[in-house]
């Protein structure tokens, strides 16, 4: 399962996604800002206020076999953060039982930017970067209380979707006014950096990740545990599939055990593209393979199949690095590691 980095450790990462800049000092931890740039260069310039939209603490549950929240967890506070501003915008709980629509993720990107333990205190804020009639962008930032560090950052592209056919509607006249009020820019620390945000691919199919080379490394049926209010599968679920996959690809790849090995692998980036709803005791499947290696971080591909139709239901794509688990650093690719991981890089994986 990949975690992700800590204070010292993020600073390390990110340093190494620097090419040649060797001339730059750590990086200080980002702090809670109040205000977004609307060209985001200078965190410190005037920026627009972002609206607090969720409010909890890491739970006990949350944490993982690192002693820190899951992946999984950031994506549940960060749906349960779009859902709050759902309310704001006018499409809370009334307009989704009157209508039968609702504001759904198409397009999840996460920077985690710093670890979190049990107990610490979180809050969400948000605005607008971009309102249409077919979508929203909407960026997130998830902030320590108790310290002002920012945590992770989320933009997130939701549509708003009939929940019993899986249909998109358009967006509703009187939401796009109630956004122009928060209308905002995506800040330096929070815009994607080790990933491209290209337009999601074609939906590949089963038998293309098969031909390709890519490894099964989760099979198993949609539980009511994984699901939303309406039986779907929910957002977070995605992820909770995709991080407790990560284990079976590396045996595949390295024939190792990590949960014996003083080594793990840290998260610095991920990309959903949610692509088709799935519903309770739907069976799926997870592909998974390697996009990309160089000597300081490995991107992983993965792409979640409906086993009796064959269909694509979601693609992900992923920056990660490798990190010692007793200094809690990042460290530099063994050369023999680099070179297992390079035999089995497949051209084409993306979101």
């Amino acid at each position: 399962m990949l975690g992700f980095l800590n204070a010292s450790t993020t600073r390390d990462a990110f340093d190494l996604l620097r090419d040649g800049d060797n001339n730059r000092g750590p990086a200080s931890p980002i702090r809670r800002r109040r205000h977004i740039n609307m060209h985001p260069r200078d965190d410190t310039e005037t920026m627009t206020p972002l609206l607090e939209v969720y409010r909890n603490s890491v739970q006990s549950w949350e944490i993982d076999m690192m002693g820190h929240m899951n992946v999984k967890f950031y994506v549940e506070k960060s749906a349960a953060a779009l859902a709050m501003l759902g309310q704001h915008l006018g499409l809370g709980p009334g307009f989704v039982r009157e209508s039968g629509v609702r504001l759904t993720p198409s397009d999840h990107h996460i920077r985690f930017l710093r670890e979190q333990r049990p107990g610490a205190p979180l809050v969400i804020n948000a605005g607008i970067v971009e309102a249409t009639r077919e979508r929203l962008v909407v960026y997130q930032e998830m902030v320590n209380v108790a310290s002002g560090d920012v945590a992770a950052s989320f933009i997130v592209t939701a549509v708003l979707q009939d929940h019993a056919t899986g249909e998109l509607r358009p967006i509703p006249r009187h939401v796009l006014e109630q956004a122009e009020a928060l209308r905002t820019e995506i800040p330096a620390h929070g815009a994607p950096r080790g990933l491209e945000m290209a337009p999601p691919r074609p939906g590949p199919t089963l038998d293309e990740a098969v031909a390709s080379g890519m490894l099964s490394t989760w099979k198993g049926p949609v539980l009511p545990r994984m699901c939303d209010g309406h039986g779907r599968l929910a957002t977070e679920a995605h992820m909770g599939i995709v991080s407790d996959a990560i284990p079976n690809l590396l045996v595949h790849l390295t024939a190792e055990d990590r949960s014996e090995s003083p080594l793990g692998g840290a998260a610095l980036e991920y990309r959903f593209v949610y692509r088709r709803a799935v519903r309770e005791s739907d069976l799926l499947e997870l592909r998974s393979g390697i996009k990309a290696v160089s000597t300081k971080t490995y991107q992983f591909g993965h792409w979640l199949f409906d086993v009796a139709t064959g269909d694509c239901v979601a693609t992900a794509e992923a920056v990660a690095v490798l990190l010692d688990l007793k200094a809690r650093k990042a460290v530099v690719i063994p050369e023999a590691s680099r070179a297992v991981l390079e035999r089995h890089v497949i051209q084409g994986l993306s979101a």
